[in-house]
């Protein structure tokens, strides 16, 4: 199985792509990618721009990423109970090449933050909208207050309750998609 990860941030610090990049790594017998948001920088969409310089390369690379894996794994970031900016132009402009950008693709959609919702705003708005942009969502999982409960120098989830939740959907999922 290949996997697709990323964190929906552009941050070099993301917590996000932290959390992606574990989470993809509990998968087993699967060849993991992890892209970095910061290579598919664009200019803010607009219809104005796209007239001038039509479909941006970088959309169309990262839709042939998404299109190579066989699951993806996102986690979001949260700006203000939203998709950050970048992800957002990102998505913006992707949709305007394939309007299902995630292209039938099953995916574990993930947040983190380091308050105590973790993401769960950004969360709901995701789960209620990728299913019209072609996501097959299998599970959704939120982990609240990134600092207490991620090891960053070991790159994984501290908190063994959570820790546990997260390889339990892992394993479900891998169940039903051997």
């Amino acid at each position: 199985m290949k996997i697709i990860a990323f964190g929906a941030s552009p941050s070099k610090n993301s917590i996000n792509k932290k959390l992606a990049t574990y989470a993809s790594s509990l998968f087993v017998n699967a060849e993991v990618e992890v892209l970095d948001l910061n290579d598919y920088q664009m200019p803010l969409f607009s219809v104005d721009v796209e007239a001038e310089i039509g479909q941006h390369e970088l959309a169309k690379a990262f839709l042939v990423k998404i299109e190579s894996a066989d699951f993806v794994v996102i986690s979001l970031a949260e700006n203000n109970g939203n998709y950050s900016a970048a992800f957002k132009n990102l998505y913006d402009w992707c949709s305007r090449i394939n309007g299902k950008v995630f292209q039938g693709k099953s995916l574990l959609l993930l947040a983190t933050s380091p308050g105590a919702r973790g993401g769960a705003s950004v969360l709901e708005i995701a789960k209620n909208a990728f299913p019209r942009y072609g996501a097959d969502i299998k599970a959704v999982f939120s982990l609240p207050s990134f600092n207490d409960n991620f090891d960053v120098e070991n790159g994984k989830i501290s908190n063994e309750e959570f820790d546990n939740q997260l390889k339990e959907i892992v394993k479900n999922i891998q169940f039903q998609n051997p």
